[in-house]
């Protein structure tokens, strides 16, 4: 299993510089500068070229990615031009946010999606059964950004239930009861845009244990449906549903940043919008970083699952 991860950690590293060289290519090869903004009022081309040079932006690309490189491996993801503060502060900030945001969302659709696969499978063509096709449909075909304004036009300015924007009301004691109010609205938009994906898989997978041997033994034990459906089928299926889950955070990752942004939530999401539309490259290049991270330990986390789960990913072409 050693030699696994070793090589499932050595795959990783190109694939994290690759992610790095191109979103820092992409950033700095854009129309327009952080002097195009900052710059507004330079009464000359060379208070212009005064500031970009104070800034590190009159080095050649290579000489900038190879710094910023170096930086990264001190711990230093470089200084926001727009905050004017470190941005490994600004995102340490943004994280528990957007953790809060996707964990909340994630566990919700978890504990959804698992019954209601679970009861579409034991019972196929029953109610529960055309609810996960709804919801599907829904998850599947409505975009994250609809799904944000529908809710807002019905539970906000319709109903006038729950609030709009950012993470606790302006001007008043902060409290648990009004953070949840703020994060019932986005945290529903992740759960629902992450519910097809794993009550498809959760049907199916017990669907498929459902016709294996070990299922009609235990039927012929005389344990009732609930019983094999709860204590054998699901928990073969258990594997599958977990890789799914985790194989969909990506995903949800890089949905959460518009729903970051039409709520005002301040997690990382909101933080990387700001950054591009004010061309803070460290800003930009730091919430990539911990975003690629993120992913890359993720599908770590899943080639571990699969790798535990059958020795022939392991032992076979791994």
């Amino acid at each position: 299993m050693g030699r696994y991860i070793r090589r499932r950690l050595i795959t990783a590293i190109p694939v994290f510089f690759g992610i790095t060289l191109l979103v820092f290519l992409m950033v700095n090869l854009a129309p327009g500068t952080i002097t195009d903004l900052m710059g507004e009022g330079a009464s000359s081309g060379a208070d212009k070229a005064a500031l970009e040079a104070s800034l590190g932006l009159d080095q050649p690309l290579p000489v900038r990615y190879v710094q910023w490189l170096a930086g990264l491996f001190r711990g230093n993801l470089g200084q926001s031009y727009f905050y004017d503060r470190p941005v490994s502060r600004l995102i340490a900030q943004r994280v528990g946010p957007s953790l809060l945001l996707t964990g909340s969302g994630v566990v919700l659709a978890v504990a959804i999606a698992l019954p209601l696969g679970i009861l579409a499978a034991w019972k196929p063509r029953s109610i529960w059964d055309r609810i996960t096709s709804v919801l599907s449909l829904i998850s599947y075909g409505v975009p994250g950004f609809f799904l944000c304004l529908a809710g807002i036009a019905v539970f906000a300015v319709t109903l006038g239930w729950l609030p709009t924007h950012g993470m606790y009301t302006a001007g008043t004691f902060t409290s648990l009861p009004d953070l949840l109010r703020h994060l019932i609205l986005p945290a529903g938009v992740v759960c629902v845009s992450s519910l097809g994906e794993l009550v498809k898989q959760t049907r199916a997978a017990c669907l498929e244990a459902l016709g294996q041997d070990y299922i009609v033994t235990a039927r012929a034990k005389g344990l009732t449906d609930g019983a094999v459906m709860v204590r054998h089928a699901f928990r073969g299926s258990l594997v599958p549903v977990l890789t799914t889950i985790l194989s969909h955070i990506p995903h949800i990752l890089g949905g959460s940043v518009v729903v970051e942004q039409i709520f005002g939530w301040p997690g990382m999401g909101s933080l990387l919008f700001s950054g591009i539309s004010q061309r803070d490259y460290p800003v930009v290049m730091g919430v990539t970083v911990v975003i690629a991270l993120a992913v890359l330990l993720t599908n770590l986390l899943l080639d571990l699952v699969y790798g535990f789960a059958d020795p022939r990913v392991r032992y076979g072409k791994g």
